[in-house]
């Protein structure tokens, strides 16, 4: 029951898959554009998934969990950024193959092998992310290598599909999702559970993404990459963390997963100590219970607040809300005293694996969704006296209560009943909702390996040598080489991997090979000061290739236009088409202004300062007047020579 462990001593096994969308035109199956983002709707659907047999005549686990949780599921459409095809209404169109292109790309900087044809699959996703049931995904490389930590990562596979719907909302019994991202094409990267740290899982994923950066071709910003982190020990199973956003959450994660599984072999052996060998040796009974707690001082436990809650939320009956009448239900869980507090992730319980099941596959969603025998309120004990003479609890029993609409509470005892089965057996194969403080919730049961099949509705497309090759040629150096070269020339890691994630490195190497630049100045101007004025709002990605150069070209003819390098990038942001050369020699920049000394003199004029001034405060105080008339004009040093002569005169005639 531990909150730090060994992670070689537990044997923490961390494997990804990175999702990175493509810089495409149009969605991967049809014409409508990609990356148009709304956020209003012309119209909605409102659908429902239900199971249906494989070919063996089995059901799938995932497709009857969902089905469980009677979700409501309502697609908001505009006509902007959707079509048919997105609603499962039309077959696909051919593959998009600037998609494939792209993928080709990434799989060559990922040091994959290519495949011959690409096979369209369908992949089951059973939560109501895409409409059709299944995501449509091709693999395009496999077995590949990536330089990491002074040994190698191995790549699984790269595959191209298309992204999923975004979420609004998921309340009760619906579920809400926008469908402008649904379709957008993006790859994914698996790698081997080569990954032994939380903080190795960090540093993994950021390299992923400077390769994945590195052509320029895939798109940045919010939501444009995610990754999913599966994490085992050994004794338990790969649980999967799905849709990280941001890499600096992946340490906290794994770490809180290894101590989550950790925790939950030690209940197994519990349990099975205590004699829970199979399914059938549990006992769970449950009854309903409102007619007992009718006058009950606890809050959550009052019908009134239930309904008050169902009425804020604007929660339908024939939507968000569930099936049946208020309802009370209490759980009697036989010869499982103890086992609801124990430990499972870092500051949370078992207790909070039940909330988390009750939660999304009963839908009572009312916090604290359940309260228990062995942190019940205070104040309250003698609801729960009442609740174990009802039950006929020993000490040796746990008891839970769950409260909302009659046919939900029946499903959460259910489900508290099963998750106590799978407790029994160690560690459940599930899908996990990551949050920034590290901890994870039960998002749904992990598909099983049979999920995909072929897609009939896309043919093969073939993968020429010609292609891959025509492909190849004016790939980027990889993102290690890159680093090796700017580190030699002092440039920290930092500045580096914001260049090569942010497509700065491009343009360093641009303005180096075109214009003579040094490569430690190129480097600190795009990864600092660039860097700087874009988050302040200046439109410097606007700025065409052509428009770099011109300036490192002013740059190297006059250094002196160095010290004006701001007012210059701030020109060429608002004026990325007008003849930046002619333009700075019209403005004399980099020619020293005829009678330019005359210029201070005027500038300083009879401007004075205190007695108690030093002379550096003069100095400061001129050179600050001289700069703003000669700035990137005349060089700084020259100004300042003769800033200090004209101070050295003035305290000269003070002194006589």
């Amino acid at each position: 029951m531990s909150k730090t462990i060994d992670y070689e001593e537990v044997g923490l096994k961390v494997g990804l898959e990175v999702h990175q969308q493509l810089l495409t035109e149009k969605k991967m199956f049809c014409q409508c554009p990609a990356g148009l983002y709304t956020n209003r709707h012309d119209g909605s659907v409102l659908r429902h998934m239900r199971p249906t047999l494989s070919e063996l005549g089995e059901y799938d686990g995932t497709a009857l969990m969902e089905f469980k949780t009677r979700k409501n599921i309502v697609y908001l459409l505009h006509t902007s950024n959707v079509c048919t095809y997105e609603m499962d209404d039309t077959p696909p169109f051919l593959v998009n193959p600037q998609a494939i292109d792209i993928a080709i790309e990434q799989c060559l900087m990922l040091g994959c092998d290519i495949v011959d044809e690409v096979h369209i699959a369908r992949k089951q996703y059973l939560d109501g992310s895409i409409p059709t049931g299944f995501q449509r995904t091709a693999i395009v490389g496999v077995n590949g290598r990536l330089p990491f930590l002074g040994r190698e990562l191995g790549i699984t596979q790269v595959s191209v599909e298309e992204d999923s719907c975004r979420e609004v909302s998921d309340r009760g019994h619906l579920i809400v999702w926008r469908t402008d991202r649904l379709g957008m094409p993006l790859i994914e990267t698996v790698t081997d559970p080569d990954i032994r740290t939380p903080e190795e899982t960090e540093e993994a994923i950021l390299l992923i993404g400077r390769v994945c950066r590195s052509t320029g071709h895939v798109r940045v910003g919010l939501g444009a990459s995610r990754q999913d982190i599966n994490v085992s020990v050994r004794g338990g199973r790969r649980v999967e963390i799905k849709g990280v956003p941001k890499a600096g959450w992946a340490p906290a994660l794994v770490h809180g997963e290894a101590v989550r599984q950790v925790n939950l072999l030690a209940l197994r052996d519990e349990l099975q100590g205590r004699g829970f060998q199979k399914p059938t040796d549990l006992e769970i009974d449950h009854r309903d219970v409102t007619g007992s707690l009718a006058g009950s001082f606890i809050e959550a436990l009052s019908q009134t607040a239930w309904e008050r809650y169902v009425d804020d939320g604007g929660r339908r009956s024939e939507l968000e809300r569930g099936s049946g009448d208020f309802c009370i239900r209490a759980i009697r869980l036989k010869g499982l005293a103890g086992t609801l507090s124990w430990p499972s992730q870092p500051d949370k319980s078992f207790a909070d694996e039940l909330r988390g099941r009750v939660r999304v596959i009963a839908a009572l969603d009312q916090a604290p969704i359940l309260l228990h025998s062995e942190d019940w309120p205070d104040g309250a004990e003698t609801d729960l006296e009442t609740l174990r003479e009802a039950l006929e609890c020993t000490d040796k029993d746990g008891l839970v209560v769950v409260w909302g609409a009659e046919e939900d509470t029946v499903t959460a005892a259910e489900e508290i009943r099963l998750r106590y089965v799978d407790a029994i057996d160690g560690i459940p194969n599930e899908t996990r909702q990551p949050f920034e403080d590290g901890s994870t919730d039960f998002e749904r049961i992990l598909p099983g390996p049979d999920r995909m099949y072929p897609d009939t509705d896309s043919p093969p497309q073939r993968v020429t040598r010609e292609r891959v090759e025509k492909l190849r040629a004016p790939l980027p150096e990889p993102p290690w080489s890159r680093e090796k070269r700017y580190s030699k020339v002092g440039v920290p890691r930092p500045v580096i991997h914001f260049l090569i994630r942010r497509g700065g490195a491009r343009l360093v190497d641009l303005v180096v090979d075109e214009c003579g630049a040094d490569l430690r100045r190129a480097c600190f101007f795009f990864g600092e000061r660039v860097k700087g004025l874009r988050r302040a709002g200046i439109a410097v990605d606007a700025i065409p290739d052509s428009g770099w150069c011109d300036l490192f070209h002013l740059f190297g003819r006059y250094p002196a236009t160095w010290q004006a390098w701001q007012d210059l990038v701030e020109w060429l942001a608002a004026n990325p088409e007008t003849d930046f050369q002619a333009e700075a020699e019209l403005a004399g920049f980099g020619h020293p202004p005829g009678g330019w000394r005359d210029t201070v003199v005027d500038v300083i004029g009879d401007k004075s300062t205190t007695a108690e001034d030093t002379r550096s405060t003069h100095q400061r105080f001129f050179m600050g007047l001289a700069m703003d008339e000669l700035r990137g004009r005349v060089p700084a040093t020259e100004v300042e020579a003769f800033v200090l002569e004209l101070i050295g005169a003035h305290l000269a005639t003070e002194t006589g």
